[in-house]
């Protein structure tokens, strides 16, 4: 792992961008579940019915992760900020390496959020 050419401001925009692709997705799910609701109002068909159940606790464990990625992201942002206004170094090692799990949550995040959109629209379409 090369971390003398990461920077701070580096970090943070990476950060940035995770908060903002965090918010864009809990938008989504929002929509999702919105979308949730209508069909359950159409739908009186058991099978139907369980498949929107099972999406339902699927979007809420998925906004479980996504809040506490962000918390994180949000904690380590902090963390990163306090450590430069005190004159600490660019990066240490401790900071970079919680840099880079979270940045493997993110890419693991990001293919969940993919399949169970995916999943979704492939349900959607079945049944519209």
């Amino acid at each position: 792992m090369k971390t003398d050419n990461i920077k701070i401001g580096d970090l943070h925009f990476e950060h940035v961008h995770w908060q903002k692709e965090l918010l864009f997705w809990e938008d989504e799910v929002k929509s999702f579940n919105n979308r949730l609701t209508e069909f359950s109002k159409r739908w009186t068909n058991k099978k139907v019915l369980a498949q929107l159940d099972h999406f339902q606790k699927q979007f809420n464990d998925h906004e479980r992760v996504m809040n506490s990625l962000k918390c994180d992201v949000d904690a380590h942002e902090t963390n990163i900020a306090t450590n430069d206004e005190r004159g600490g170094d660019a990066i240490n090692t401790v900071f970079t390496k919680y840099h880079f799990a979270l940045r493997e949550r993110m890419e693991i995040l990001r293919k969940v959020h993919a399949n169970l959109k995916t999943d979704f629209f492939q349900f959607l379409s079945k049944y519209i």
